[in-house]
């Protein structure tokens, strides 16, 4: 048991592509469990945020940033480990990437910034969110599964699979808080307008 032990303590200090999952695991569950208990808890809801602070805000874009960048630091140390073609990889996961970071920041010009961290501000119902109610996650999604196939790594897909899940479940956080917060304005424009596509 010892031996074990030690083995273990080794791998940990000497291989950091450890250390960079955890990382990433850390930040996905703390999303993931945030958005699952808004979702099951809507008066006691952690996002959004009954009031957006800077603390909570710091928090929140601190663990997406550490899941994209474990992600990618993974997917570059454990570049094309599945072994895929070179036409697959650059073909669908280079656009996907190039496509979803157009769309994101398109979608943070549109809303702000403020309002992308939680703050209330003005429904917004035209440009990208006349297409989609949720653009921007939409776009973190592309930008994800783009790495995961363009990377293709086994060390990074663990960590971007629990990534697209924290950006599909996010949605149902937000809508009650949006019913409660727009009323009927978002009442009509979720009549009119798909969740994702």
């Amino acid at each position: 048991m010892k031996t074990l032990l030690n083995l273990v303590n080794t791998a940990m200090f000497t291989r950091p592509e450890i250390w960079i999952g955890l990382l990433g695991v850390i930040s996905s569950f703390y999303l993931l469990i945030a958005i699952v208990w808004s979702i099951f808890f809507p008066d006691k809801r952690v996002w959004p945020p009954n009031e957006a602070t800077t603390g909570l805000k710091v928090r929140v874009w601190l663990a997406t940033v550490t899941i994209f960048a474990s992600a990618f630091i993974l997917g570059v140390m454990d570049w094309n480990a599945l072994e895929w073609r070179p036409e697959i990889r650059w073909g669908l996961g280079l656009p996907l990437i190039i496509l979803g970071n157009l769309i994101v920041w398109r979608g943070v010009q549109e809303i702000g910034m403020d309002a992308t961290s939680g703050d209330v501000d003005q429904l917004k119902t035209n440009g990208l969110y006349s297409w989609s109610r949720n653009p921007q996650y939409v776009a973190d999604m592309l930008i994800l599964i783009g790495w995961g196939v363009l990377s293709a790594s086994s060390w990074a897909n663990p960590i971007l699979l629990l990534g697209v899940l924290v950006l599909l479940l996010a949605p149902f956080a937000e809508e009650p808080w949006l019913e409660n917060t727009y009323g009927n304005e978002y009442a009509n424009y979720k009549e009119a307008v798909r969740r994702y596509f």
